[in-house]
């Protein structure tokens, strides 16, 4: 097999001590994000959570100076230049508002998604507007390595005109308490990943098509356990998402299949690729190879990076660059908005049986 050399590492700020407060101490902010960061020479300067006792614990083990009795403390200290959410969806939206009452942080990284309705994401986008605070959304899965470099290969016109791609997930997710609050499953947790990626690949789709069942191994009530997404384009180009946290019963006693894995297909050429993060450890690297017309083999991305948690630090450099450059993050609030929409889109599909254009739920 041939190697050729394809970009995977996204651009670094020149400037990596900017002040970042982090909101949130569970497993994505003490496992992934500030492992990113620190491996990247990031500046987390603050914690809150919930529970001071398990911010005080995040914080000594990343080296975090202070950790904050409460989430308004963290908030009124105007030395914090950027604020890192990593909280439930219900409760970041008060959070934001919160942030951009005070008015002192230059920049927010939400968590995805950045609410649950287009309406309420909408909202938060134009008070961080007001606000003169730019709004990036941690739509990570873009920065995970082989993700990465697929977009390199799209970008030079590498595989020719896409004709069809696909995000096959055979992967059991580890649910949220939230979740089951909420009566959700996996539309706005795993096919939300999926579902941007795709966008951030091809660009929005015109309509979208999404069918989906419960998962009969998730116990709380919910609709969207495994789904099926097509996004069709007028071009002809189609792609399929297919989320499936069944898997079959590989946790009641049946050998396990357990993967994510993608494929682009153009007139020119084929990408495919692997996701570590639903293997054991979920700190495996990713994969992809590819090859176009004349091409004796496929070539190899070779790399130890992962989707967890290096593709963290992608995103807080996207916004750290965008605070640089004054030009928009790619992860922008305002562009994240036409994901939500698609999100949205995909519900109302499922719930109606028909094919919905996101233009439905923008206008």
């Amino acid at each position: 097999m041939q190697t050729t050399p394809v970009e995977y590492n996204p651009p670094l700020p020149a400037r990596k001590n900017y002040r970042i407060g982090v909101l949130g101490s569970g497993f994505i902010i003490d496992c992934c994000h500030l492992v990113s960061y620190r491996k990247l020479g990031f500046n987390p300067v603050a914690i809150a959570s919930r529970n001071y006792d398990t911010a005080a614990q995040v914080a000594a083990r990343h080296g975090i100076p202070r950790a904050c009795r409460t989430i308004d403390e963290l908030l009124a200290d105007p030395s914090i230049e950027v604020l890192d959410i990593g909280i439930p969806p219900q409760a970041q939206p008060g959070v934001i508002r919160a942030a951009c009452a005070r008015g002192t942080v230059k920049a927010i990284l939400a968590q995805k998604p950045l609410a649950l309705s287009y309406a309420e994401a909408d909202e938060m986008v134009r008070c961080c507007e007001q606000a003169g605070i730019l709004l990036a959304v941690n739509q990570n899965m873009r920065f995970d390595p082989s993700v990465y470099a697929a977009k390199t290969l799209l970008d030079r016109d590498a595989l020719g005109a896409p004709v069809f791609a696909t995000i096959d997930m055979r992967g059991i997710p580890h649910w949220q308490p939230w979740q089951a609050e909420l009566g959700l499953g996996a539309l706005w947790i795993m096919s939300i990943h999926h579902i941007d990626c795709m966008r951030f690949w091809f660009g929005q789709p015109d309509r979208v098509y999404c069918s989906t069942c419960p998962d009969p191994r998730t116990r709380f009530p919910h609709t969207d356990g495994i789904c099926t997404t097509i996004f069709e384009y007028e071009s002809g180009m189609r792609c399929v998402i297919v989320d499936d946290v069944w898997t079959g019963p590989a946790r009641e006693g049946c050998p396990a299949d357990i993967r994510i894995e993608w494929r682009i297909e153009g007139l020119d050429g084929l990408a495919i690729g692997g996701i570590g993060w639903c293997q054991d450890p979920y700190t495996t690297a990713s994969t992809m190879r590819y090859a176009r017309k004349g091409d004796a083999d496929f070539s190899s991305l070779h790399t130890d990076k992962t989707w967890f948690p290096d593709a963290f630090g992608g995103t807080m450099s996207e916004l750290l660059i965008a605070l640089e450059t004054g030009r928009p993050p790619s992860i922008a609030g305002r562009d994240n908005l036409a994901t939500i929409a698609l999100i949205d889109a995909a519900m109302l599909s499922a719930a109606q049986h028909r094919a919905v254009s996101p233009s439905e739920i923008s206008a």
